[in-house]
């Protein structure tokens, strides 16, 4: 049994210090796609994670529900069930093989069948159709450590933060490159000087 510090733990594990948005799908393939393309690239992937929104639960009809198919489901399930338990019988005891399979293949033909009937019968007709049911994400989210942001979605050719890459996919260096670049230019201190209303430079005061 797992104790308050190992679900933390594995709590831990599923969760980014400092979470940000790179990029939403509407598909879980796309979200992994990009993923592995980052991978590809040499970025630093364990600091990435797909979350799922908006689960909702899908349920899809297979096919029309009827006597014969709930019986014929019934009776391959006690063969299966009496198959398994003759093979285990078959080693504890003297008798010919063929007869125990025999015997347990038949109990578990009737068990099947009585048991199909039953369940079914208990329905009453209110669900007539077989299905398979399954939760989804409406939207995938490939969230990313904040000072990796910026270059994760220039290699996926999103830009940073908005405007869209047209460019060739870079390299996770060559984004790192970028970014240092840019940020290297915004932090550029003015040179003393300015510019006066027509144009000239001057010395400032």
């Amino acid at each position: 049994m797992r104790g308050p510090g190992a679900l933390g733990a594995g709590r831990s594990l599923l969760e980014l210090s400092d979470p940000r948005s790179v990029a939403t799908y509407s598909d879980y393939a796309e979200a992994q796609g990009a993923v592995d393309h980052l991978s590809d690239e040499g970025f630093p992937v364990d600091q990435l994670a797909i979350v799922g929104s908006d689960l909702r639960q899908v349920e899809r009809v297979t096919g029309r529900l009827t006597w014969g198919r709930v019986l014929a489901g019934g009776l391959l399930s006690g063969l299966w069930l009496g198959a398994f338990v003759g093979l285990v019988m078959s080693l504890f005891t003297d008798d010919p093989i063929l007869a125990v399979m025999a015997t347990t293949l038949g109990a578990g033909a009737v068990f099947g069948l009585v048991w199909a009937a039953i369940g079914y019968a208990m329905t009453q007709g209110r669900r007539d159709f077989t299905s398979v049911t399954a939760v989804v994400a409406t939207s995938y989210e490939v969230l990313a450590e904040a000072p990796q942001v910026a270059a994760a979605r220039e290699m996926l050719g999103l830009g940073a933060p908005a405007p869209v890459h047209t460019g060739p996919l870079r390299t996770y260096g060559e984004a790192v490159d970028a970014a240092r670049a840019e940020q290297a230019g915004r932090a550029r201190p003015d040179d003393g000087s300015h510019r006066t209303a027509t144009g000239e430079q001057g010395p400032l005061a």
